[in-house]
């Protein structure tokens, strides 16, 4: 048990969160069993050890974080090691990427069940497995996600600031009184093309090659997360990472699914699987057109954030057109809050039903569209119902 306290201590010693992020302050954490979810980089981890710090003297040894990882866990489990850390005096188990751990929803839920004073964080992938909404763990458990930064965090950690997010109904009827007050204290578009490049993932604050990592991440989603999680035989890997690169490097629009079979030699049924894998993994995002939802084929198949283009195509492909780019922003900034659907028109998407907003460079005209938002890239300024597209990215 010592050395498990000697590596927290360590961890929480060399932890530095320089944005603290917003879900902090959205949970409640008085429940006895709080699951994170979210995909590989978005930092999980961090986020466990920056609670630690926050509300835990690592001198009283009250609080452990611990990573499934650890072999000692694959011989022992977890259900013995709590007790011994209940019967040393500890409160809060931290468990990080517990679906690491063979049978783990059971065993939490022994925890729970033994010992009633202990309060159990842990942190798993955004992969589900198909029965995970009828385990006794999901009604037990209180789940949140956690996300990769959005523009509003990223420009907040550059910066120094703490600009606040803000709706969707605040910045469409009041978006030039917000503009007015963030340009006195910064310049959004000049980190706005950071951002789509490394700013999505915390880790771009490591001192190591961004998109080395994020191709490792990326890897580590489909190999470990996908393939362990859904039961998919290994021989199988090439098909998903090729479908993947034929999305990325693919025309805009409805994927052609017949196509994209032959291509990676399976059957349609199986691509339309596959996409949703991917969609849990948040390597994609599949837009619908209004009233659609899956197995029917996506309006549009995206790359979930635009770190992930950067990381993929070559930047003088098409698939790294401008437009696509402020599409897969767009379309990343609302999908965790709001409903986003595919328009017919170009550029065009309907959001929460009600709603319709093109995407569009600052000199496209808008006919007959007199309700509708243009969310304008090129432009740092809005006017009426012109709004910078990196506006959007205060959302959250």
């Amino acid at each position: 048990m010592e050395t498990f306290f000697q590596t927290h201590s360590y961890l929480i010693e060399h932890t530095n969160s320089l944005v603290r992020r917003s879900l902090m302050d959205s949970i409640d954490w008085s429940y006895r069993l709080i699951g994170i979810k979210g995909p590989r980089g978005v930092g999980k981890t961090s986020f466990l050890l920056q609670y630690a710090k926050e509300n835990f003297d690592t001198r009283l040894h009250q609080c452990l974080y611990i990573n499934m990882n650890s072999f000692y866990f694959q011989g022992r489990g977890l259900v013995d090691f709590a007790g011994e850390f209940v019967d040393e005096g500890g409160l809060v188990l931290l468990i990080d990427q517990a679906f690491k751990l063979p049978d783990w929803r059971e065993q939490i839920c022994e925890c729970y069940r033994r010992y009633p004073y202990l309060r159990i964080v842990y942190t798993t992938t955004s992969v589900d497995s198909s029965e995970d909404d009828n385990t006794l763990l999901s009604s037990l458990s209180r789940c949140y996600v956690l996300h990769g930064f959005s523009f509003r965090e990223f420009i907040n950690q550059q910066t120094g600031s703490h600009f606040r997010p803000y709706t969707i109904n605040e910045l469409l009827s009041n978006h030039e009184q917000i503009l007015r007050g963030l340009l006195l204290k910064v310049r959004p578009w000049l980190y706005f093309k950071d951002y789509l490049h490394h700013g999505y993932y915390p880790f771009y604050l490591e001192n190591r090659n961004f998109t080395e990592n994020l191709l490792k991440a990326m890897n580590m989603m489909i190999e470990v997360d996908i393939l362990f999680i859904k039961q998919i035989e290994l021989k199988y890997l090439s098909r998903i990472k090729k479908l993947l690169y034929l999305l990325a490097t693919g025309d805009a629009g409805s994927p052609n699914i017949s196509r994209l079979a032959e291509e990676i030699g399976t059957s349609r049924a199986t691509v339309m699987n596959y996409l949703r894998y991917l969609e849990e993994a948040r390597l994609i995002n599949m837009v619908y057109k209004n009233g659609d939802a899956f197995p029917k084929k996506p309006a549009a198949a995206m790359l979930h954030d635009t770190n992930l283009m950067y990381a993929v195509c070559s930047p003088t492909s098409a698939a790294m057109e401008k437009g696509r780019i402020m599409e897969s922003f767009f379309v990343n900034s609302l999908w965790r809050h709001h409903k986003v659907n595919k328009g017919r028109r170009e550029g065009q998407y309907r959001v929460n039903d009600t709603i319709d907003v093109y995407v569009c460079d600052r000199t496209r005209r808008i006919k007959s569209a007199p309700d509708a938002y243009c969310a304008r890239y090129d432009t740092e300024m809005g006017h009426d119902r012109d709004i910078p597209i990196w506006l959007f990215g205060f959302l959250y």
